[in-house]
């Protein structure tokens, strides 16, 4: 069975950074991962953006809306991925943190 994570997290950067923080962030996790996703893409619709990401021959996707003091984020995990929820729900978490903070630098 599917299963769906939704997690909201809150920042003081407004809209604007925010997007281009998770953008960058996106964009590492890409070059991290290179090895393990067969796809990887991320598109902007207003203040939301849809990924999506297949990995294992697995399709998963998220919609991460932006807000002015929160982001929320979904994700829709297929059958055979919903038995690392608790291990995407942890790292899900640790980026948003690492991606939302204050004083954070980029990564390059």
């Amino acid at each position: 069975m599917s299963r769906s994570i939704t997690m909201s997290f809150p920042h003081e950067l407004g809209i604007a950074e925010a997007k281009r923080r998770i953008g960058e962030r996106f964009d590492l996790l890409k070059r991290e991962y290179v090895d393990k996703v067969g796809k990887a893409d991320i598109a902007w619709v207003g203040d939301t953006a849809h990924l999506d990401v297949s990995a294992l021959g697995q399709r998963a996707t998220a919609e991460i809306e932006v807000k002015a003091a929160d982001i929320r984020v979904e994700v829709h995990l297929p059958w055979l991925l919903a038995a690392m929820a608790s291990k995407v729900e942890g790292l899900l978490k640790s980026n948003a943190q690492d991606t939302l903070r204050i004083g954070t630098t980029k990564k390059v």
